[in-house]
This record gives C-alpha cells, structure tokens and sequence, in this order.
C-alpha cells in the first residue's frame, strides 16, 4: 500500500544488464517536500535508478511509485509529475532563452497563457530576465545550467530530479544554484539530488542514500550518518614546537589511531572530549604549547569513503 506522504517509493528495485547486476534489490523512499541526496562512486548504480525512476529504463525486478504512479504499469502517469535536469544541460543552442523554455512547456502541454506568466516569472527568479532573447550558445555554463532549471520547472512539476546539477562550476554559479534550490526545497517542490559533491549534499540535502555496487549502502540524515561512526571522530591538535609523538597519543585512553600527514594533528577516538583533556594534561606536564585544540566529528566525505570502502581501497595503493 502506498504511503501517501511519500513522493517516491522505491521496493526491491533491480536492473541487470547482460547478466551484470547494475542496481540490486534496493528500497527506500522520498517524502514529500524533501530535499534527497543520492550519492555514490562511479558505476555504483546512481544513474541506473534514476533513469528507471524517471523512464528512461524499465526494472528487471521490484517496484516503485512516483506520487502513487506505478513507474511500469502507470508509467505516463508517474512521468507528468516529474521533471529532470540532467548533467550535461542540453538546450537548443540556435533557440533564444524563451524560444527554449516556450518549447519545453509546448511538449508538456501547459496552456499558452499559463506557460508565458510562469516563464516570466521563472525567468525573474533565475535571474535570467536580462537574457531572455539572447541565444541559447551565447550563455556560460552556469546560465545554461539555470535555463534548463527553467524549462524544466515551467510544467510546475512536482517532483524534481537534478543529476551533479553544479558540476563543473565556478564557485559563483555553484552558490546560485544552491540558493536556488534551497528556495525551491523551501516552497514545497520534492527534490531528488544525484552528485559527487559531500559538501554539496551535507549543505542542501535533509536525508542522504549511499548506493555503492548497486546496493544501499547507508540512509540516513548526514548527522546522523557521521554519527554511526564513532570511530572517525577525532580530536585535532596543533602544537607550537615540539609534538606529542605518536605512540605517546596512541596510549591514550580511546584512540583507535592517529594521523600526522598534516600540521594538524588528528587523533581518532570515540571519546573526543576526554581524550581532548587527556591530550591538554599532558601537554602540560611536558610545557608545551597548544595553539589549536578541538574536538570534530567526520565530514559527510569520511562517511562516504566509510560507507563506499573507498578509504580502504585508497589504503592500498
């Protein structure tokens, strides 16, 4: 039975390509008005379950449902209240800004007249006004990227997928379009964010799924995923001269291990507080100065080469 706070249920969903398994048995679901972040390496099956989601592919196994639609069964349905934004933005290059977005709205089938007030207003709020008749190969990156937000929203969607929406982006772009999104989250639009980038989604995303060889690796908020692994947190020392050496940090009450590849020492421990006391008392008894000395949980980075095996498999080359 679906669930209907839920945008998108996904159950048991599998893709095999050629006796490859692609995507494998995976489940979770997309609340309504949430802002979801779907990370993984390379060929981990990000992509896969996307394009079955949006139709692209049809499943070799399981189900799943957009705003209650069968993706397979009820497929044209589940599509009209989708749009995608995809990586690489592929609008009409010979077409002005408005020809391209007139043209996106033609082929959903929104009414002329609603079709040209929300591209104004779309236009107004990506800030494209300015640009409305120049042509489409005469915008950066960043432009273009902001115009397919347009042409895809102009069908006022209900749910929408953006796949690594600030790759390749100058820092200047990237916050644009995360403002944007966090304004489109805010207004109640279902979003489902597909990137590589771990600040990106710990920034934006309320709940985050780390698919790795096709499989869910972890679901949770990015707070809450830091925090099942106590192991990496760490307390982060920077002496003024002499250091503590390493087998003396070692012996502390807690510390799994410690890292002296930077000026900052990192001691990991699952008690950050108390081993931060241990390591101020003893610098103490020995005169030394401390110039920085904090206690930090692991980044949504460390959680996903946690999850992904990734940090063992940089071990070893």
């Amino acid at each position: 039975m679906v669930n209907e706070h839920n945008a998108i249920e996904v159950k048991g969903l599998s893709k095999t390509f050629n006796g490859t398994v692609a995507v494998n048995v995976i489940s979770f679901n997309v609340a309504k008005g949430e802002l979801f972040g779907f990370l993984g390496p390379n060929g981990a099956g990000k992509t896969t379950t996307v394009r079955m989601l949006t139709g692209v592919l049809k499943p070799s196994d399981g189900t799943a449902t957009i705003q209650g639609h069968d993706i397979c069964s009820e497929a044209l349905q589940s599509r009209a209240h989708i749009a995608v934004v995809p990586e690489e933005a592929n609008v009409y290059l010979d077409m002005s800004v408005w020809q391209n977005i007139m043209l996106m709205a033609d082929l959903y089938g929104v009414p002329r007249k609603q079709r040209t007030s929300k591209a104004v207003e779309l236009l107004e709020s990506l800030w494209l006004s300015d640009r409305r008749e120049h042509k489409a190969r005469t915008l950066s990156k960043g432009l273009r990227q902001r115009l397919m937000l347009c042409a895809a929203l102009v069908s006022e969607p209900e749910i929408l997928f953006l796949d690594e929406p600030t790759s390749g982006l100058d820092v200047q772009s990237r916050q644009i379009i995360h403002k944007i999104i966090r304004q489109l989250s805010d207004e109640g639009l279902t979003i489902f964010l597909t990137t590589h980038n771990m600040e990106e989604a710990e920034k934006l995303c309320s709940r985050v799924a780390i698919i790795n060889e096709g499989e869910i690796a972890a679901i949770d908020t990015p707070d809450r995923l830091r925090s099942a692994i106590q192991a990496r947190q760490y307390v982060e020392v920077v002496f003024s001269d002499n250091k503590l050496s390493t087998q003396e940090l070692e012996s502390l009450s807690g510390v799994s291990s410690v890292d002296l590849s930077s000026n900052a020492i990192r001691v990991y421990t699952e008690t950050p507080g108390k081993t931060a006391t241990e390591i101020a008392f003893l610098a103490k008894t020995r005169d030394m100065d401390v110039e920085q000395l904090c206690t930090r949980k692991p980044s949504l980075q460390e959680v996903f080469l946690y999850f992904t095996n990734q940090d063992k498999k940089e071990a070893k080359q």
